[in-house]
């Protein structure tokens, strides 16, 4: 895993390598071991590189084969790479370096772009072909790896953070009336091509990008999974779905083992990553590191869940490791999670994963995390209510249940200037449900949080996160052929025993009872989940202060309501609105600075 960036121009000028340079520094975090750019006349690529598969020399970037006239730039794993280079070897391909990195490069020239569907893993690459001056950009299926992009006359430049970016300069930073209401409306999911800034936009998932030396391009989405029954599995009963589900997870988590560094795995003691554990340790895996962390208790509530990730870390013998953090570091973590971030994202769950991961890098570069499951296999409070709705009601019911606010309180909250006259929320999400190849209203649902909200809130909160301090995340459940798989299956196994039935079923020869049938756990961090002292303080000044006023981007009085009573005003799911707005203006400023 790395961070990659480029500068693609057609205004007959050379590429600004000063500026790929100053992406290049912005990125040190993601790709603490190396560090690279290389020019061909327009076209400049750099790369962070964080040294996971072939620690040598040969296996940095950019990569160039000159034997190929390509030269590429990679952010991620491919997890296939050991086979698809076997088969590139038997029709004639030498191969210099034992990276992953340069399989993918072979694979862009043998089959060019829709290399991509060979590929098991997670990924963002651009890939510049030397003698037509074609470049291709790909980011992998479920969106695991970012890839950003800032268009300006005559150029566009990509990188994997929005802050490298930024710091490349010339970026518009106005601000994007629509994504602010999908922030405020979509539970704060800004779904692709769409950012906070006007001026930078993200590659969808499943995308591959061509584009010419004229500055056009072409987009193919590669994939698409349908979330309706198949025909072929008709007949399954709800044991042969557990069985291939859980089949399909043990080659997932096999297939992330793939390093030449050890490889841990963040234990939370819930279902999802204690399964992670035990199908590893079925595997063979003796001594494998494993990571939980907890925090003070505040207000009565807890702030750790070791009774059950040590009840796992037990059972299969791991070296496990507990990591309390103490409540003097939540409050300085604050603003620092704020400002790695390269989107804001609301959840608590981002400085938990960012003061684990810090702690967590010390000791292993990768981890396997559970990430994703709820989603996949509809384990959210959200779906089980979708049941028994009919397929033309689902976004009226989805939004009853997911969306913070509806759009006349979005209104009543940005200044008249930044605010848009349709819902726009609303309309993105009932094409998206009302498309065909989801036979249900649950399987409308699971397809749009699998596609888009999936992508934009738990996937970029853990890279983010663990991106931060250089540290891997690999996420087993969303492995396409499982996701694929999962997605075909009836709703009634996944929403059974209040959602993601079907696992909990699976897990049972493998689990103990008291991690399956527990209630259903978050990351908990008590001591920023309420708004008061210091915490509050920094909210408040956030959002009064010059900057804030000078951007005028509230109204005045929904703030200082806010204020007033701030832990008053929820969101449907529970969220703290003052904080929602608090997190947006302190990353907005966060990236000003």
């Amino acid at each position: 895993m790395c961070g990659i960036c480029g500068e693609i121009r057609w205004d007959g000028r050379s590429a600004d390598v000063a500026a790929v340079g100053r992406m290049v520094d912005a990125m040190t975090s993601r790709g603490p071991d190396g560090s690279g750019v290389v020019a061909h006349g327009a076209v400049a690529f750099g790369h962070r590189r964080l040294s996971i598969i072939d620690l040598s020399t040969r296996g940095s970037q950019p990569m160039v084969d000159s034997d190929l006239a390509l030269t590429l730039v990679f952010n991620g794993c491919i997890y296939n790479y050991k086979q698809l280079r076997e088969e590139l070897q038997a029709v004639g391909y030498r191969f210099f370096s034992t990276a992953d990195s340069e399989v993918v490069l072979k694979a862009f020239h043998k089959w060019g772009p829709r290399c991509v569907d060979r590929f098991k893993g997670m990924f963002a690459f651009a890939v510049v072909d030397h003698d037509s001056g074609v470049v291709t950009l790909a980011r992998d299926r479920l969106g695991i790896k970012p890839l950003y992009l800032a268009a300006s006359p005559g150029r566009l430049r990509f990188a994997s953070s929005v802050r490298a970016l930024l710091d490349a300069g010339g970026v518009d930073t106005e601000l994007d009336r629509h994504a602010l209401h999908h922030y405020m409306s979509f539970h704060a999911v800004v779904p692709a091509p769409l950012t906070i800034y006007r001026g930078v936009r993200k590659l969808p998932p499943a995308t591959v990008r061509v584009i010419q030396p004229d500055g056009s391009h072409t987009d193919t989405v590669y994939w698409n999974p349908a979330f309706g029954r198949d025909p072929e599995r008709a007949s399954w009963s709800a044991r042969d779905w557990q069985d291939a589900l859980l089949d399909a997870l043990r080659t997932s988590v096999s297939l992330r083992m793939v390093a030449d560094v050890p490889v841990g795995v963040l234990l939370s003691g819930g279902i999802d990553s204690s399964i992670v554990v035990a199908l590893l340790a079925e595997q063979g895996q003796h001594g494998l590191a494993t990571f939980s962390i907890g925090f003070d208790s505040a207000a009565g509530e807890s702030g750790d869940e070791y009774v059950y990730s040590d009840l796992i870390a037990k059972t299969f013998d791991t070296d496990h490791h507990k990591i309390h953090i103490d409540s003097s570091r939540l409050l300085p973590a604050v603003p620092k999670t704020i400002a790695a971030m390269s989107e804001p994202m609301v959840s608590h769950d981002c400085v938990a994963f960012y003061l684990l991961s810090e702690e967590v890098s010390k000791s292993v570069k990768v981890v396997q995390s559970g990430q994703g499951a709820d989603e996949i296999l509809a384990g959210y409070s959200w779906y089980p209510p979708l049941a028994n709705i009919a397929r033309e009601q689902t976004t009226e019911a989805y939004a009853k249940v997911f969306f913070d606010r509806d759009h006349s309180d979005v209104l009543n909250i940005f200044a008249p200037e930044y605010a848009v006259d349709a819902d726009v929320s609303r309309e993105f999400v009932t094409a998206h449900q009302a498309a065909p190849g989801a036979d249900s209203a649950v399987d409308a649902a699971l397809r749009l949080d699998t596609q888009v909200m999936l992508v934009d809130d738990p996937v970029k909160r853990v890279d983010t996160m663990t991106m931060a301090w250089g540290l891997e995340a690999r996420v087993p459940f969303l492995d396409h052929d499982f996701v694929e798989l999962a997605a075909t299956c009836p709703p009634e196994h996944k929403l059974a025993s209040g959602g993601k039935g079907v696992l909990k079923d699976a897990a049972r020869a493998l689990l103990p009872s008291e991690v399956i049938d527990r209630t259903k756990g978050y990351f908990p961090v008590p001591g920023i989940r309420h708004l008061d002292g210091e915490l509050l303080d920094m909210v408040c000044d956030a959002l009064t202060n010059e900057a804030a006023r000078n951007r005028g981007l509230y109204r005045s009085e929904t703030v200082a309501a806010l204020l007033k009573e701030p832990n008053k005003t929820r969101t449907t799911l529970d969220g703290n609105t003052l904080w929602q707005l608090g997190v947006l203006e302190m990353w907005l400023q966060s990236m000003a600075g």
